[in-house]
Parts: structure tokens; C-alpha cells; sequence
């Protein structure tokens, strides 16, 4: 009658994880759902969900998660499985892998970037031909 619900408690609230304007974190954060920050992180962040980086949001240290979103700033290496959107108001410095970069006009973006590189299927038998 009742099945029980293969989804986190966070996946069901559709909820996001967030560090308010105004709070510095020194330390590393790992998380498995999205995240917001608003404030100021002196670390590393790991996150198989999205990273978003507000407009006064900062981070000192790698990024390693599967989108990212910049409005603020960063200093470290980024890396980012699929999608990385710099905003206009973004300021990117250090080392970059992504899968997919946007980067709108007035970002500043200081960076090296690589992009990975997404395996082609190969052709059947029949169509090399």
C-alpha cells in the first residue's frame, strides 16, 4: 500500500543548501545536493550539484562539482562536469576544466581553460563505409 521513497529527504523538499551575505567560512565543504553561497569560503568545495556563487559570494580554493553558476568571485582551480556559467559581474582567476563554458560580456576571466572532452559514440559496422 505505502512504497517507501527511493529519493533523500533533501531531493523530496527540493531543498538548497546556503551560506548567507556576510558569513566567512575558512574550511573545506562537501555536499551532495545544490548549494548557494552568498558569503565568503577560504577552501574547497565538492558538490555533485550545482554551485551557485551570488554576487558578494566568494571562494578561495578549488571548486570540483557537476554545474557551476559565478556572479561573484573565485581564486583556485575549477572543475566542472557539465555546464559553467560566468555571470557579467564574475571575477574568475586560476585554472579551469569544464565541460561546456557561457561566459557573458564584462566578466572577468583570468583563468587557463580546458575543456573536456565528450567520448563520440562509434559508428556501426556497417556505416564506414
Amino acid at each position: 500500500m505505502f512504497e517507501k521513497s527511493s529519493k533523500s529527504y533533501t531531493d523530496l523538499l527540493g531543498k538548497t543548501n546556503r551560506i548567507v551575505e556576510g558569513t566567512k567560512i575558512k574550511g573545506d565543504i562537501e555536499s551532495v545536493a545544490d548549494f548557494r553561497l552568498d558569503g565568503h569560503l577560504v577552501g574547497n568545495f565538492t558538490s555533485r550539484g550545482k554551485l551557485v556563487i551570488g554576487p558578494a559570494g566568494s571562494v578561495t580554493g578549488d571548486i570540483d562539482a557537476k554545474n557551476v553558476d559565478v556572479e561573484g568571485k573565485t581564486e583556485g582551480k575549477i572543475v566542472v562536469d557539465d555546464v559553467l556559467n560566468v555571470k557579467a559581474s564574475a571575477t574568475i582567476t586560476g585554472e579551469v576544466t569544464c565541460g561546456k563554458l557561457s561566459v557573458e560580456p564584462g566578466a572577468k576571466f583570468t583563468a587557463s581553460c580546458a575543456m573536456k572532452t565528450i567520448p563520440t559514440p562509434a559508428l556501426p559496422a556497417h556505416a564506414e563505409k
